[in-house]
């Protein structure tokens, strides 16, 4: 017997060939398959990379739309700021134009030493103590602080123990596709140049809003109108004071404010644990001081 491998039929050929071509055919088939797959996950990328380019063109055409100069709202200071001396008045304040090209002086040393925003100072004797707050409205961290302490500042307010300034800045613009923090704080100023007394209810009002999430320009009409102002349509939906939220977003920039809420108490940056106790023991200290 011979141990050579026997030599194929012709059926064993043809069965072979068979079976390789397919094979070929199977494999060209996964390769098409695989090929449409990425092709069509490639148009789809292709797609959702043009609509975010899309977004951050419309988004920066917008923020860069808003001028660099312009006026400045009513009762409001070159700090970048608006100071409440009751829950219905609003300290009064020269017309004024601002540029953020060409921005004042923006920190100050105070009594201790310490480098602070400009504007910032200590009481003198039997006068309010000063508290002055960086916020953003869209910030979940200034609206729990506005819950939490509201009655109390509005109670020292109007008892005329306190001023209370909002520098109200927009830091949270860089994450919201509708720049709510510049457009809620655009908001603010129209209400705090038309309608002075009605300003501590509106901003009571935008944070109590955030759980809510950001609202359009026609909402922030009928809050505003909801807390008692008038004449603010046109502002608020024009964008009238854009330009001075730019500026006093600079100017907390150029200060080095590092996040909201920051609060400065009598002078010093305060602990927001002790918020309260802080500004009663300014409070107390003053008028002891007013009575020696």
């Amino acid at each position: 017997m011979s141990d050579r491998n026997p030599k194929p039929t012709k059926a064993d050929r043809q069965a072979a060939a068979r079976e390789k071509a397919r094979e070929l055919r199977e494999a060209q088939l996964k390769k098409d398959r695989r090929n449409k797959l990425l092709t069509r996950w490639g148009i789809v990328v292709g797609i959702v990379a043009v609509l975010v380019i899309i977004a951050v063109v419309v988004i920066n055409s917008v923020r860069g739309g808003i001028p660099d100069a312009g006026p400045a709202p009513a009762n409001s200071n070159v700090n970048g700021g608006i100071t409440l001396t009751s829950s219905t008045t609003l300290e009064a304040t020269e017309p004024f134009e601002v540029d953020v090209n060409s921005l004042p002086e923006a920190t100050t040393t105070n009594a201790a030493g310490e480098t602070v925003p400009a504007g910032v100072e200590a009481a003198a004797p039997g006068e309010p103590i000063q508290i002055v707050e960086y916020v953003d409205v869209n910030c979940v961290h200034c609206a729990d602080f506005a819950s939490t302490y509201g009655s109390q500042i509005e109670s020292w307010l109007d008892a005329g123990e306190v001023t209370y300034e909002y520098r109200t800045v927009a830091f949270l613009d860089r994450g919201s596709p509708t720049n709510y923090s510049s457009r809620g704080a655009n908001a603010a100023a129209c209400v705090a140049d038309s309608s002075p007394e009605s300003y501590w209810g509106f901003m009571k009002a935008i944070f109590a809003q955030y759980p809510n999430g950001e609202i359009d320009n026609a909402a922030l009409v009928d809050m505003a109108e909801s807390a008692g102002a008038t004449g603010v349509e046109d502002c608020i939906t024009g964008d009238g004071f854009r330009t001075y939220v730019k500026y006093a977003d600079s100017m907390a920039r150029a200060a080095e404010v590092g996040g909201t809420p920051t609060v400065y108490i009598n002078g010093s940056e305060g602990d927001l644990n002790t918020f309260v106790e802080t500004v009663q023991a300014a409070i107390d200290a003053n008028k002891a001081e007013a009575a020696a």
